[in-house]
C-alpha cells in the first residue's frame, strides 16, 4: 500500500489531499498467463500417445528395401527441387543435427529453472511441452511410416550397402529433427514472451531458439538424411503445434480490471481536506 500526502495552504485555510492506492494483486494479475484443464490435458496427451503408438505399429509392417531394390534406383527420379540431396552423406553431420536438437531442448530447460516466473510454474510449461513433442513426433512418424520415402542417402552410391537396408532408410518424408526442432523452438518464444512481455530478451530467445532449429535441419540435409522438401515439411508442422498447444491453454483477459473511488470528507481539527481511495483488482 503506497500512501502520497500533498498539503497546501492558502489564505489561512489547509487543505491535505490523501490519495490511497491499493492494489489487490490476486492471482488473476500474478497468475501464469496459462491454464491447464484436466479433460483438456488428458485428451491432448490421449491423441499424442494415440498417434505415437499408430506410428509404432505402422513402422513395423515397413518393408526395408532389397539390395536389388536399391541397385535399380536412379536419383534422375527424384525430383529436380530435391535432388541434389542425394549426393550428400555424412555421419559426422548427423550426430552434430543430434547435437543442436538438444541444445534447443536445453535452451527451454535451461528457461524453465533459470527464470521465476517460469519456474513457479514448472508443472504448466512441461504438461505443454510434452504435449507438443507428443502430438508432432506420433503425428510426424505416422506419416513417414504411411509414404515410405526413400531417404537421400539411399541413392547415394557412396553410402554404406547395410544404411540403405534399415526400415529407417524407407522413412523420410517428413523431417522428425525438423519437426521437434522447430516445434520446441517456436515453442520456447512464444512461451517467453507471454511469462516476459516486457522483456528485452524476447528477440534473443527467438534468434537462439530459431538458429538452433535451422542448424538441425540444415545438417539433416547435409547429413543426406532428408530432402529440402521433408525438412520445409517438418519445419512447418511443428511450428504449427509449437504455436497451438500453448495458444490453446492461453487465459483470456487477464487485463480485465475493476475499481473503485471512495471519496470522503476529512479534517483534524487543524486542517480540512478530501480523502480518496482507489481500489484496483482484478475480476
Amino acid at each position: 500500500m503506497d500512501i502520497s500526502k500533498v498539503g497546501c495552504r492558502k489564505k489561512g485555510v489547509s487543505v491535505l489531499f490523501i490519495l490511497q492506492l491499493v492494489c489487490f494483486l490476486n492471482a488473476s494479475l500474478a497468475q501464469s498467463p496459462y491454464a491447464l484443464k484436466t479433460g483438456r490435458e488428458l485428451t491432448l496427451l490421449g491423441a499424442g500417445v494415440a498417434s505415437f503408438g499408430t506410428s509404432v505399429l505402422l513402422g513395423s509392417t515397413v518393408d526395408p528395401l532389397t539390395s536389388a531394390q536399391v541397385a535399380g534406383l536412379d536419383r534422375l527420379e527424384v525430383n529436380a527441387f530435391d535432388r541434389k540431396a542425394t549426393y550428400h552423406w555424412s555421419p559426422t553431420a548427423d550426430k552434430l543435427s543430434d547435437v543442436t536438437l538438444a541444445g534447443n531442448v536445453a535452451m527451454l530447460g535451461l528457461l524453465s529453472v533459470g527464470t521465476k516466473p517460469m519456474r513457479q510454474d514448472f508443472k504448466t510449461v512441461a504438461v505443454m511441452y510434452i504435449e507438443t513433442v507428443a502430438l508432432s513426433s506420433g503425428i510426424e512418424r505416422t506419416i513417414k511410416a504411411i509414404t515410405q520415402r526413400s531417404r537421400p542417402f539411399v541413392y547415394n552410391p557412396a553410402a554404406p550397402l547395410e544404411e540403405k537396408l534399415t526400415r529407417d532408410a524407407s522413412q523420410s518424408f517428413f523431417s522428425g529433427h525438423a519437426t521437434v526442432a522447430f516445434s520446441t523452438a517456436v515453442f520456447t518464444g512464444e512461451v517467453f514472451r507471454h511469462y516476459f512481455p516486457h522483456s528485452r530478451l524476447k528477440p534473443v530467445v527467438w534468434v537462439g531458439a530459431l538458429g538452433l532449429a535451422s542448424a538441425s535441419a540444415i545438417l539433416r540435409y547435409e547429413a543426406g538424411l532428408h530432402y529440402p522438401t521433408d525438412l520445409l515439411a517438418g519445419a512447418a508442422f511443428g511450428s504449427l503445434v509449437g504455436w497451438g498447444i500453448p495458444k490453446l491453454h492461453e487465459v483470456k483477459n487477464q487485463s480485465e480490471l475493476g475499481h473503485r473511488l471512495d471519496i470522503q470528507p476529512w479534517s483534524n481539527g487543524a486542517a480540512n481536506g478530501i480523502y480518496l481511495r482507489l481500489a484496483v483488482f482484478s475480476r
